[in-house]
């Protein structure tokens, strides 16, 4: 069976998980750390739907953790990156490997 094809946004948030890690990914902390590699702004909401999606189409699992003080003692729900998302990245990498292999010339900027 094929695997599923990731939008970008999907590719940034497995991205974000997987460097999080299962103990600390969750909502805020994916959006903090796609904001900040790569640089652009993110809505809490729509890694939530990502997430979803994600996890509708077997790529991540999520649970809840401990309760957080800081949170007034709600648990955070934890996202952890399953084999086939794991997979799924690599097969994207390689996809987009791919494509920019021999581009070099083709985007260099010709106004300098």
């Amino acid at each position: 069976m094929p695997r599923p094809n990731l939008g970008e946004f999907e590719l940034l948030v497995l991205l974000a998980a997987l460097r999080l890690g299962p103990d600390r990914a969750y909502a805020v902390s994916i959006v903090d750390e796609i904001e900040r590699r790569a640089t652009r702004t993110v809505q809490r909401a729509a890694v939530y739907v990502a997430l979803q999606r994600l996890e509708k189409k077997g790529l991540v699992v999520t649970r809840l953790g401990d309760p957080v003080p800081e949170r007034g003692g709600k648990a955070r729900r934890l996202v952890a990156v399953e084999g086939a998302g794991q997979a799924a990245v690599k097969d994207t990498r390689s996809a987009l490997m791919s494509m920019w292999h021999g581009l070099g010339s083709a985007l260099e900027d010709s106004s300098q």
